[in-house]
């Protein structure tokens, strides 16, 4: 009967606690790997924060501002607890939680770009404490590229143009820059053009850094069809990754 009395009483407890609702701040940042904070000026990344169980979403929205501090961020040492948050792009939301409630945090970033990727983490969440501050910091991997030229379906032809200059624009997914010798050393990359001809295998070629984010390799025109280069980037050290692709015709 003892037993009995004190669960009712822990019940009733929780209870209680359980309908005053309180509210608790939630603040999730997306960092690049490798790199800085995904903000206004890659778009920002899709913060999405459902109830795990049922997959109700909680609270929705873009992270917003600056991708921070480069100095703290890249080039200071760092010991535990060290901060580097300040000035750098977040979404926050404030959640009217009656109970504690495991979610799934889910983030697309940066959203604007075809090379966005999707991380998620879980985590409870307690009436009334705030995860705020620097917050949750889900980590977003890879590269955005963009193959600039061959425009889409531009033609050439084999009796005019004998070669024709491959080009592509790469950026850390903060939209942080690539150049030979930088911080982001675009000498470090292998970034690669894969041709196909009608669909087959015709052969690889190296692209070089020329420029800040511009990658080029000429490529010497063979055959007639449709050539479609598979552009490749990749970090040997970090294993950063990225894709994009152009599609061009190469007539008589």
């Amino acid at each position: 009967m003892k037993n009995v009395l004190i669960a009712f009483l822990v019940c009733l407890c929780f209870n209680v606690y359980s309908q005053k609702a309180q509210d608790t701040k939630i603040v999730v940042r997306t960092k690049a790997k490798d790199a800085k904070f995904i903000g206004s000026s890659m778009g920002g990344s899709m913060i999405i924060i459902r109830e795990n169980l049922t997959d109700e979403i909680l609270a929705k929205g873009l992270t917003a501002g600056g991708t921070g501090d480069t100095q703290a961020i890249m080039r200071t040492a760092k010991e535990r607890y060290t901060d580097i948050h300040v000035g750098s792009a977040s979404f926050e939301t404030t959640l009217s939680l009656t109970k504690p409630v495991f979610v799934t945090i889910e983030a697309f970033g940066p959203v604007n770009h075809e090379s966005r990727v999707m991380t998620s983490t879980q985590v409870w969440l307690i009436p009334g404490k705030h995860m705020d501050e620097q917050g949750i910091i889900l980590e977003i991997p890879g590269f955005v590229i963009d193959g600039l030229f061959p425009q889409t379906h531009q033609g050439f032809s084999l009796e005019n143009d004998k070669s024709v200059e491959l080009r592509a624009n790469m950026v850390m997914m903060c939209g942080c820059t690539i150049s030979p010798n930088g911080l982001w050393d675009g000498n470090m990359m292998e970034v690669e053009a894969h041709v196909y001809v009608n669909g087959v295998y015709s052969r690889s070629l190296k692209m070089t850094n020329s420029a800040t984010n511009t990658f080029i390799a000429n490529l010497e025109l063979k055959e007639t069809g449709s050539h479609e280069v598979i552009i490749t980037g990749f970090d040997p050290i970090t294993k950063n990754t990225g894709v994009d692709q152009l599609n061009f015709r190469v007539n008589n």
